[in-house]
């Protein structure tokens, strides 16, 4: 129930919001000043060395926390039965003059667990809960709620909401075009999704405007904390559909004092490649396929060539001749060691090596040679460029960006790789001019290809080898000439070389990263994470899948969607469909059932899309009711910029958006202007987001452009906050009474 309170409670937890800042400054400036310290020492062992850095890449986290948690420091206190009480905020802060007496509890710790989860029938030794509502670092508001039955009076009831006042603020409020955390207003299925194990795969399936994102961003940074030790190593991912939506949540987790986890989406799991090109539906879908994988592995194979029926190269005016045999010998040698294709080269250029040495040898004559004399042979044809130009087309070095292009680009090549597993339909939506931008949907295949091709590293080996001995070799002369002008300096003062050697100095010539995990995850392919959180995961591919499963060999997963939302030809139908290749039968399912975002107007009109998707599924339910009936218009009576212009006033500073079919996306914006406020978007691009009024265009065009049209009206329909407007370019969609 919620209580009154007086402007005493006010001033008293003013004081001590106010007294929690002076602690968070007090620990900033001393951390700041620790890590000045640190960045000024020099020299020392390397352990001392060692320590340096650590502590170094310490305080610059610490900074960073404590920099991003102004906002809603503190936002909640528990008073328990015991006479204790707790105040819960964003992180944990301490009273370093009272044995660390806690002075603000992380919400993440287990004793702030009773600020989401108590009720009246289960108060978890809570007598009331206090929601603090604050602006910058001055309170607003308090909202009480008394749990204790006997001392809250009969009248009072349980609603079934943790902090509901407080909750219904934060759901009215404008949008901003960012999404907000919900830190202070988690509720019970919310909280246990959020601190549920790390271990395996959970899936949490939810209808729309159930809080499925910000559950799982809240979930991220729980994990950060509860299991820190094992994730600062290897990092947190989050995978999103796209970069819009990575921009709309890119301040959450900041926000939660978690500044380490790597937003991106499958497209930018490539490191080096910018997918910015646009593939046609069909071409997506048959890229997404997991046929796809043996199309790949079969342009490889296609690249280790023989020779039909002898190759001849000439070497110093001598003819040497590799036949078809002895180059199928070495091939199928090569390919037995199951090595990626450039590494296994090697073994395919040494048996060939062999092979026109033996000849050189013999034609010099065999029996005057020694071993030595072998070795020269074999060493002058690997040099030899006519031999290394014929090696290099019987097995050429490949990358994957160039397999890729020249599949597309090369209807012959695609043919031979793909004429058992896609039609020559499918393959002619394939086909693209070479050097055409890559897509997202190309990703996967880069990354496919990676690790079929491998890299032979052995010069990139020899070289860093050769550097270090430059460096080390410039080093020691560096040195040698500071020790000789130290003739001129007092004798008593300490050499150079006490405190410096030519390791430590060489040391210094290199940038040392201070990179954090993820920033360092997101430059390296191979990387493995320690957990990686999947969102709108009902849209990915097969391929997409495949790609996202390397990342994560442990299998310690959050996959977040809803299939009833899946609008992608190629995406999730089914849970199980989709993880049993990697996990079979072993992922456990959490779902949300609670509406925040929609109010129960429009979830009422969303029912009937909902029911073209599935007649089995049924909507969550919303939490709310506005009173503002969704409103139905013909669109060639309708003036769509007016219309956009005066939704914005009736938000009054909020946000609106445009949702329109994707043939019609660039003539909406020719008439619409976009700002801040106002967005105009596909369904897709439109996925994830939420608005405070949405104005639906053509949606009868929306469900025929796409196999799953009617999930993606469903999608359309459920982004509103506060108003839904429909523009129909045919008959009214959702008749009255229908």
């Amino acid at each position: 129930m919620s209580a009154s309170h007086g402007d005493s409670d006010l001033e008293h937890e003013q004081a001590y919001v106010t007294k929690l800042y002076e602690m968070l400054d007090a620990e900033r400036d001393l951390t700041q000043r620790r890590l000045d310290e640190t960045l000024r020492l020099t020299g020392g062992t390397p352990q001392a060395r060692t320590e340096r850095d650590v502590a170094t890449a310490t305080y610059t986290e610490r900074l960073a926390q404590l920099g991003s948690v102004e906002q809603g420091l503190c936002f909640g206190r528990l008073d328990f039965h015991h006479q204790e009480t707790a105040y819960i905020g964003r992180l944990g802060l301490f009273d370093t003059e009272d044995d660390y007496r806690p002075l603000l509890v992380d919400w993440r710790a287990p004793v702030a667990r009773p600020f989401y989860l108590a009720t009246a029938a289960s108060p978890e030794g809570v007598r009331r809960r206090r929601h603090i509502r604050s602006l910058s670092r001055r309170v607003t508001g308090l909202d009480d709620e008394i749990l204790d039955l006997g001392e809250a009076g009969a009248g009072d009831h349980d609603l079934g909401l943790a902090g509901e006042a407080a909750l219904l603020a934060a759901l009215t409020q404008r949008r901003t075009g960012e999404m907000s955390d919900i830190v202070a207003t988690i509720q019970a299925e919310q909280d246990r999704i959020i601190r549920a194990g790390m271990n395996g795969v959970l899936v949490v399936q939810g209808g729309p405007g159930t809080g499925k994102t910000a559950v799982a961003l809240h979930r991220a940074a729980y994990l950060l904390y509860t299991f820190r030790q094992q994730l600062t190593k290897r990092g947190v991912l989050v995978i999103g559909p796209n970069s819009t939506f990575l921009r709309y949540i890119g301040q959450v987790l900041p926000s939660l004092g978690e500044t380490g986890v790597l937003l991106a989406t499958v497209g930018q799991l490539y490191p080096g490649i910018d997918a910015t090109g646009a593939d046609e539906r069909a071409a997506a879908e048959v890229k997404g396929r997991a046929v796809m994988a043996e199309v790949l592995a079969n342009a490889v194979k296609d690249r280790q060539a023989v020779p039909s029926p002898v190759l001849e190269i000439e070497v110093e005016r001598e003819i040497l001749r590799l036949d078809k045999r002895t180059c199928t010998d070495a091939r199928a040698k090569a390919r037995r060691s199951r090595r990626p294709h450039n590494q296994a080269r090697r073994i395919f250029v040494a048996e060939l090596l062999d092979a026109l040495t033996r000849q050189a040898a013999r034609r010099l004559g065999d029996h005057l040679l020694d071993a030595r004399d072998v070795g020269d042979i074999r060493a002058e044809l690997a040099e030899d460029k006519d031999v290394r130009r014929a090696l290099d087309e019987l097995w050429p070095v490949l990358t994957p960006e160039e397999v890729l292009d020249d599949l597309f680009a090369e209807p012959r090549r695609l043919a031979s790789a793909a004429s058992k597993q896609l039609s020559e339909d499918e393959r002619a939506s394939l086909r693209r001019d070479r050097g055409a931008e890559f897509t997202p949907a190309d990703v996967p295949l880069l990354d496919e290809l990676a690790e079929l091709l491998g890299w032979d590293d052995t010069e990139e080996r020899a070289a860093r080898a050769r550097e270090e001995r430059e460096q080390r070799a410039y080093a020691e002369g560096v040195l040698d000439i500071l020790e000789q002008d130290e003739e001129i300096i007092d004798p008593e003062l300490l050499r150079v070389s006490d405190v410096l050697d030519a390791e430590l100095f060489a040391e210094r010539q290199q940038a040392r990263s201070e990179l954090t995990a993820a920033q360092r995850a997101a430059q390296d392919r191979t990387w493995t994470f320690g957990h990686v959180i999947v969102d709108e995961a009902q849209e990915l591919s097969e391929m997409d899948w495949r790609t996202i499963m390397r990342r994560i060999p442990s299998r310690s997963m959050t996959v977040v969607g809803d299939v009833a939302q899946t609008g992608a030809e190629g995406g999730a139908s089914a849970w199980g469909d989709v993880l049993g290749p990697y996990v079979d039968d072993r992922w456990r399912l959490a779902e949300l059932t609670v509406n925040y975002r929609t109010p129960a107007e429009i979830m009422a009109l969303a029912a009937r899309a909902l029911e073209r998707v599935d007649p089995s599924l049924t909507v969550p339910t919303s939490v709310r009711s506005t009173g503002v009936a969704p409103w139905q218009v013909p669109l060639a009576a309708a003036d769509l910029a007016a219309v956009a212009r005066a939704e914005l006033s009736e938000v009054d500073g909020g946000t609106v958006a445009v949702l329109c079919p994707a043939e019609r996306l660039a003539g909406v914006r020719e008439v619409v202007a976009e700002d801040e406020r106002l967005s105009v978007l596909t369904v897709e691009l439109a996925k994830g987001l939420e608005f405070d009024s949405v104005v639906l265009v053509a949606p009868e065009e929306i469900v025929a452009e796409s196999p799953r049209g009617w999930n993606d009206l469903y999608v359309a329909l459920t982004r509103a906050t506060r108003r839904l407007g429909v523009l129909h370019a045919g008959s009214e969609p959702f008749p009255a009474g229908s």
